[in-house]
This record gives C-alpha cells, sequence and structure tokens, in this order.
C-alpha cells in the first residue's frame, strides 16, 4: 500500500550560513545564506561541485553542526531545541563511508539502527524486532541477514545501510553519495529502491548526488548548491540546462533526447 503524501514543510533551512574554523584562527566559509524548504513526501537530489557544501547541509539538517547565521527547522522547530535522541528517531542518515563493526551478521547491524528507540540495554522489543524484519524486506536485505558484513559486496553493503536506516522508522532520510563506489546497475537499482520506499513509507528524500543525468531520472525535484548558495531548486528539466551546468560544474554539455523522449545531457567533446 502508498502511504498518501502530505504536502506540510517538515524541515526548512532559512538564510544559514556556515564556517569550519582553520587552524591559523581564520574561518573557511562554506554556507552563505542557504534556503531549502522540504514539504512531507519531498524527493529531492542535492547537487554541486565539490567543496559547494552538501554533505555540510545534512550534517546542519541532523544537527551535528550548527549555524552561525540563520536557522534550520524540523517540523517548524530549530533543530537545536531538540533533543538528539527525539531527532535520531525522526531523521536518519545514510552516509558516504560507514566503518562498521567486524563479526557481527546484517540482521545484528539492523538491530543497531534502532538505537534511537531503544528503551532497555541490551535486549530488544518486539517494536524492535518488527521494524527490523520490515527493514530487511523494504530494503532487499532480508537474503543477508545470517551474513557477517564484511563478506558483503559493494552493493550487498549499501543494502544493509538503508536497511539500518529504515530500522530507525525515519520522517526523514538523509542521503550522502549513497551511490559512491557503486557500478551502473547497482546504482539504478538502490535509487529506485530509495524511490519506491519514498512512496512506500511516506518518506521526505533529500539525496547528495554527483551524477547529474542519474538525479534528473531519479528525482523530480533538483536543487544546485554552488559557492555556498542554493543557485537553482526545481524540476530537473528547468533546473539542469546547459548554461547553469557550464556555469555551476565548468563543463559543456547538449540537451538529448532519447527515442521516447525522455532528456538527457550530452557531454561536448574537448
Amino acid at each position: 500500500m502508498t502511504v498518501a503524501v502530505r504536502s506540510e514543510a517538515l524541515a526548512q533551512v532559512e538564510g544559514v550560513a556556515f564556517a569550519y574554523p582553520l587552524p591559523d584562527g581564520r574561518r573557511r566559509d562554506v554556507l552563505r545564506s542557504v534556503d531549502l524548504s522540504l514539504a512531507r513526501g519531498d524527493l529531492v537530489a542535492l547537487v554541486g561541485t565539490n567543496g559547494s557544501g552538501k554533505t555540510t547541509l545534512l550534517r546542519l539538517l541532523t544537527g551535528l553542526l550548527r549555524p552561525d547565521a540563520g536557522v534550520v527547522r524540523f517540523e517548524g522547530r530549530p533543530v537545536a531545541a531538540w533533543r538528539r535522541v527525539d531527532l535520531a528517531r525522526r531523521v536518519a542518515v545514510l552516509p558516504q563511508q560507514l566503518d562498521l563493526p567486524v563479526g557481527f551478521r546484517v540482521a545484528e547491524l539492523v538491530g543497531m539502527g534502532r538505537a534511537p528507540h531503544a528503551r532497555r540495554l541490551f535486549a530488544s522489543t518486539e517494536a524492535d524486532e518488527r521494524a527490523v524484519a520490515r527493514a530487511l524486506v523494504d530494503a532487499g536485505a532480508l537474503e543477508l541477514a545470517d551474513r557477517f558484513a564484511e563478506e558483503l559486496s559493494g552493493g550487498e553493503r549499501q543494502r544493509l545501510l538503508v536497511a539500518m536506516a529504515l530500522a530507525q522508522e525515519p520522517d526523514l532520510l538523509l542521503l550522502d553519495e549513497p551511490t559512491l563506489h557503486l557500478d551502473l546497475a547497482h546504482q539504478v537499482a538502490l535509487l529506485g529502491a530509495i524511490r519506491r520506499l519514498r512512496g512506500q513509507r511516506g518518506l521526505t528524500v533529500l539525496a547528495v548526488l554527483h551524477d547529474l543525468n542519474l538525479a534528473a531520472a531519479f528525482a523530480p525535484r533538483v536543487a544546485i548548491l554552488d559557492e555556498g548558495r542554493v543557485v537553482a531548486d526545481g524540476p530537473p528539466a528547468e533546473v539542469l540546462t546547459p548554461d547553469l551546468v557550464r556555469r555551476v560544474f565548468g563543463v559543456h554539455v547538449d540537451e538529448a533526447r532519447t527515442p521516447d523522449g525522455r532528456r538527457h545531457l550530452a557531454l561536448r567533446e574537448v
């Protein structure tokens, strides 16, 4: 059954600026007056060059970082006003890299995703067990449940990480380059699964992606970060134009059409 998607704002970034301190006492500006709103049920691809602030923005949404200016809100409340455990129950992150402990089976690791909901140490409730079982099924990882994490391929490991995130039963799912180190088939499979789960679970999804065509195929909305600001936000056909791609990414592309009419960005010969 597909969950009905509501349209009110779930997360908002309003006029946010952030800079990292440098050893010499200076600060490196990363984000400058960023505005971004995520409605319930949104599926948004976040793109930009390396160093444009994409991962920093995700960390601000989770409360791991606090803005130097502006405010980040979740359900209308500043993220800084949320208790860490309460926010962790509602917001899940699929990071670029995660060092998993050795010697644990997949089902056990997915169970660790229930940590924000834990009411007692070293014991799971029936609700935990149901959430883990559902997460394994939804992530396509059920057949991996009894395998050790160190035995998994890259694609299988990503399914494990998705299952761990889903076990939190979040409202907002943040993906930081989820297709990193995956071949094309696994990239398509993973993003297809995320898109399906968004509908099944009523998730709001913000995904950092590098491949512009993959981002356009995956999400009905694309936001572009450039020099610390959101310079475009909307449908892929309106946002990922040859002119804007040239200005932001420094490459020349042409619009092409597949036989069935789908739009594609083709890199010009150099």
